[in-house]
């Protein structure tokens, strides 16, 4: 037990070293892609939403009907924008790295307000309230409101990714290449999915992209100047994560009887193991 506890320890100290190391100047490259697109969609006249879904035409049409080659592929990953499904499968980090949950929890309240605004701000219709069904494929529930822009889902995927990518940083440089190009090959495969599916175009997620690794960031460097989620690691508040996790395994049981979808099953394992490890930890307390 001792051995875990020192492991635990290490893996957080390991996380508050990589978040310090973090500069300010962290944020001028994903600044610099808005502006880029900003500078395109303005070139080209496509700051209006007829231009903006006219444009992306051919290339939605053309991702969608490759990445809908593989169905059950793509909507098993586009599940991983859902927060419920990406937070239960890193949820062991509460025990094991809480600052990584203290970075997740400011990122993903951040994340949740600007993609609430922005796609009240835009209202651009999806593709499926733009373009004729028999065009494109469309997987799982057909969505055709006025909430395209930007992608809610990549916003979820880039800001945990953004956290656990500069969480577990390793040090030495060609590792450092390979991890960062790890997670944004994984990033981008699963925020592309949510084009394959038929729900976005591809700004939309790149977009949306750009803004969740912007909120990861501000997640990080908010808890690392105000640690206002040191409560976390704190045995006594363990009883509130407990229900929640109880609360979010019978949310997943519940999606496991409607889809019965793979990736529900490993967020449900991942959840139940790290809730019996909870448990287990605060009653020996």
């Amino acid at each position: 037990m001792k051995v875990n506890l020192l492991s635990d320890k290490t893996m957080n100290n390991n996380v508050i070293a990589n978040y310090s190391r973090l500069k300010s100047s962290v944020f001028f490259i994903p600044f610099g892609f808005l502006v880029a697109i900003f500078l395109f969609l303005y070139s080209h006249d496509a700051l209006n939403i007829g231009n903006y879904v006219l444009i992306q035409q051919k290339c939605f049409f053309y991702i969608n009907s490759n990445l809908s080659q593989f169905p059950q592929t793509i909507y098993n990953l586009t599940q991983l924008g859902d927060e419920l499904i990406f937070l239960s499968l890193v949820s062991v980090f509460i025990l094991n790295a809480p600052k990584v949950w203290e970075a997740l929890i400011v990122g993903s309240l951040i994340s949740a307000l600007f993609s609430l605004l922005l796609k009240n701000l835009f209202l651009v219709p999806r593709p499926a309230a733009v373009f004729d069904h028999n065009n494109f494929v469309i997987i799982g529930k057909v969505l055709s409101g006025n909430s395209s822009f930007p992608s809610g889902h990549s916003i979820t995927v880039f800001t945990i990714l953004t956290v656990l990518l500069f969480a577990f940083m390793p040090l030495k440089l060609s590792s450092k290449i390979g991890w960062s190009t790890f997670i944004f090959i994984t990033g981008t495969m699963l925020v592309f999915s949510r084009v394959g599916v038929g729900a976005h175009y591809p700004l939309d997620v790149i977009v949306g992209s750009i803004i969740g690794y912007i909120c990861g960031l501000i997640g990080i460097f908010v808890i690392r100047k105000y640690p206002i989620s040191n409560w976390i690691d704190r045995k006594k508040y363990y009883p509130i994560f407990i229900f929640i996790f109880l609360v979010c395994c019978i949310l997943l049981v519940d999606r496991i009887i409607h889809e019965n979808l793979a990736l529900y099953y490993f967020s449900l394992i991942g959840l139940s193991l790290s809730l019996f490890k909870m448990i287990a930890s605060y009653v020996k307390r």
